[in-house]
């Protein structure tokens, strides 16, 4: 096995049973976890101020190895199935504009920044905390939450679409209720979209109220219609991960079926649907009654009746 495909294994979680790749990706988890600690620790005054070398050598480790990582993912990244394309140059391109690529360019990219870029440093504090993102390839639950964002990006565009409406209608509308009795609050468009913000997402923070009975009227309905209007993209979300979980289970089926064609598993079939079981992040007893189903099913299928005599036949491989 080459270097590069070697490479690409490590960093991409191979085998289940390949134990440098799996402390390696600990490793980093780890890292990433004590990034976001020290982020968290900086923006308290007395400790950022009493180890502010102590996070800038920290700071400064963590942007090695996250910049050796993201140039050993982008040089080895054509081995990957995933990519789906061998060409040095094209190949590496479409890694490097792929969402977990850019988030892990996002993760290094501040700090590189800050060195030519006047930056504030609460701001910058803000940006490395986007090292967060970069567990969702460690984490099954997070890669499904992308994934089903991504597949329903079209419908969950269109609601915020419909919100957006709705938020400038009822702007309008109290704009021209209120405006008169609450000028300071209500005079503009731009001012009363505060109020149509919290109204609609029905969070109500009572700091702005509207004080005419048709303002109040209006304020009704508007909170009746928010209702609706919030719950639409939280179906969506429900409705795609649903979905999610049905093509992970579909997908672990059939890798099971083709294991069981011959009504046999043996060892490094286990291992190879324990991987999958893994990467699809299924739930070790769910993937286990998946499995035990499937084997019922592929035995009773070895199985026929004798048309005269009703007695079970066996016909599966090796039958005589």
């Amino acid at each position: 096995m080459n270097s590069r495909k070697r490479m690409a294994e490590l960093l991409e979680q191979g085998r289940f049973d390949d134990r440098p790749s799996r402390i390696l990706n600990l490793l980093l988890i780890a890292l990433i976890s004590l990034n976001v600690v020290a982020i968290i620790l900086e923006s308290v005054a007395p400790i950022h101020d009493k180890y502010r070398l102590q996070f800038q050598f920290f700071d400064a480790f963590s942007v090695a190895v996250f910049t050796i990582e993201y140039l050993a993912r982008v040089w080895s990244c054509i081995d990957l199935e995933e990519v789906g394309d061998s060409r040095p140059v094209i190949g590496r391109i479409k890694y490097m504009l792929s969402p977990i690529a850019l988030v892990d360019l996002i993760a290094i990219l501040p700090f590189y920044l800050s060195l030519y870029v006047a930056f504030d440093l609460r701001f910058l504090r803000v940006l490395r905390l986007l090292r967060l993102f970069k567990l969702t390839r460690y984490s099954p639950a997070l890669g499904a939450l992308l994934d089903v964002i991504q597949k329903e990006s079209e419908a969950l565009l269109a609601a915020f679409v419909v919100l957006l409406i709705m938020l400038v209608i009822s702007a309008g509308g109290i704009h021209l209720l209120e405006h008169e009795l609450q000028p300071e609050t209500f005079g503009s468009i731009p001012s009363a979209m505060w109020w149509s913000m919290v109204t609609l997402t029905t969070v109500g923070y009572g700091d702005v109220i509207p004080v005419t009975p048709m303002g109040k009227l209006f304020g009704g309905l508007i909170g009746l219609i928010g209702i609706g209007m919030i719950a639409l993209p939280a179906a969506i979300m429900a409705s795609g991960f649903a979905e999610n979980v049905r093509r992970r289970q579909h997908r672990f089926n059939l890798v099971a079926e083709e294991f069981l064609r011959d009504g046999i598993l043996d060892e490094s079939e286990r291992w190879k649907l324990e991987d999958l079981r893994k990467e699809l992040g299924l739930d070790s007893d769910e993937a286990l009654e998946l499995l035990h189903s499937m084997m019922r099913r592929a035995r009773a299928r070895d199985f026929s009746s004798c048309p005269h005599c009703g007695e079970r036949l066996y016909s599966g491989a090796g039958a005589e």
